[in-house]
């Protein structure tokens, strides 16, 4: 199947190979490579083109392979062997959407304004915050939502009349009126890239409007979190990652990136890197992440068979997808959102509001306002070295986690 017409393995996939040949369950990697080998898009006949040439090693080859999950499993599965270089997952959705789009927009000077805006200011943005931490579905979402309101946006000036160099403060306004708090706010960007880019009159534009949920009651946080420790019917995985969520105020895109190696212990005490120092794990959940690292799923594939990711996903490399993990807590119940906002806010009433920024992973500014918002009296905490480890904690990361 990887015959480069030599009778032998294309070199650069030597590394696929040796990975497809080491899997734990054999039945499983052949049934991926039987499935629907008769057809022109199956994944043997994609690893036969990969090894004759006739489908180029890069990424760019991979946008329009459909169907486009099979692709990207088997792009990820590139990735994972170092035969493709690494890139963040979500940016390679967002290109491939982006190709798509882009041609689905009948005028082509609205094509090209959004080709420009897409290129030099949302896919460098998404790739300046990937060098810092994995872009979340949500992010990749929130970008295509800004490509998605800035086209229809210059529709909606072309059923004016108008275009971009003919729009200013006037037609903002009129545009700002029609729209709701979401649309504004997510045609923030184009609108602000338009008028750098001098596209656009002059404007002005109105000051964002920042909304927070409404918190769980304590006492209904506090029941959940028993709830979750205590109740033997409930998926393990479900209740592992309900309450971190509940317990340490933590997003579902930040638990998925959790690894093996933010695990840690110091004089019998488990602890969990959630941010600096690491935080203490109460022994009923200690003795639930005990359970739950011996029999994670989807460790049985090519893709995960050694994966050090708490809660591994089916793709090569990569957890478990937030929205998915996300589904599962609120099928039992679980406000996954309003018990985060609950848990911080009880947080930075207990503890300086810096304190809880580096312990948990929050920015310092947004833990100082939902201090002042809850009513917080800490206005200054004791000094000391508060981003030290305990004695022999030496972790280790895991890929770009």
């Amino acid at each position: 199947m990887l015959d480069d017409g030599t009778g032998r393995i294309r070199p650069e996939l030597v590394p696929l190979a040796d990975s497809l040949r080491t899997v734990d369950s054999p039945l499983s990697g052949l049934a991926w490579l039987d499935r629907h080998k008769a057809r022109p898009d199956s994944t043997a006949d994609w690893l036969r083109r990969l090894a004759t040439g006739d489908i180029q090693l890069t990424h760019e080859a991979f946008h329009t392979l459909e169907p486009w999950r099979a692709a990207a499993h088997l792009r990820e599965l590139l990735m994972s062997c170092g035969v493709l270089p690494a890139v963040d997952k979500q940016i390679c959705s967002f290109e491939r959407w982006l190709i798509g789009h882009l041609a689905d927009i009948p005028d082509p000077d609205h094509a090209q304004v959004i080709r420009r805006f897409a290129t030099w200011e949302v896919l460098p943005r998404l790739r300046t915050s990937s060098q810092k931490k994995p872009i979340t579905p949500a992010a990749r979402r929130h970008a295509a939502d800004q490509v998605k309101q800035a086209t229809a946006f210059l529709t909606w000036l072309a059923s004016r009349d108008h275009t971009l160099g003919t729009c200013g403060q006037t037609g903002i306004d009129a545009w700002h009126i029609e729209q709701n708090e979401y649309t504004r706010n997510t045609m923030r960007a184009f609108l602000l890239w338009s008028s750098a880019s001098k596209l656009t009159r002059p404007f002005r534009l109105p000051p964002v409007q920042i909304r927070r949920a409404t918190p769980m009651p304590q006492p209904e946080r506090l029941e959940l979190i028993g709830r979750l420790l205590t109740d033997p019917d409930l998926p393990l995985r479900t209740r592992v990652a309900g309450v971190i969520v509940l317990l340490y105020a933590q997003p579902l895109s930040r638990v998925v990136r959790l690894t093996l190696d933010d695990i840690g212990h110091s004089n019998d005490q488990m602890l969990l890197r959630l941010g600096e120092p690491p935080s203490p794990v109460p022994a009923p959940l200690a003795e639930l992440l005990h359970r739950w690292i011996g029999s994670r799923d989807n460790m049985n594939t090519a893709a995960n068979h050694a994966s050090r990711w708490l809660f591994p996903g089916r793709r090569a490399g990569q957890p478990m997808h937030p929205d998915t993990l996300a589904a599962l807590i609120n099928d039992i119940g679980i406000p996954t959102f309003a018990g985060r906002t609950a848990a911080i806010r009880q947080h930075v009433l207990e503890m300086p509001a810096p304190v809880v920024a580096e312990a948990l992973g929050y920015h310092r500014v947004t833990t100082a306002k939902l201090a002042s918002e809850a009513g917080g009296t800490w206005s200054r905490y004791a000094a000391g070295d508060h981003w030290r480890s305990p004695p022999g904690w030496t972790p280790r990361r895991t890929g770009d986690s």
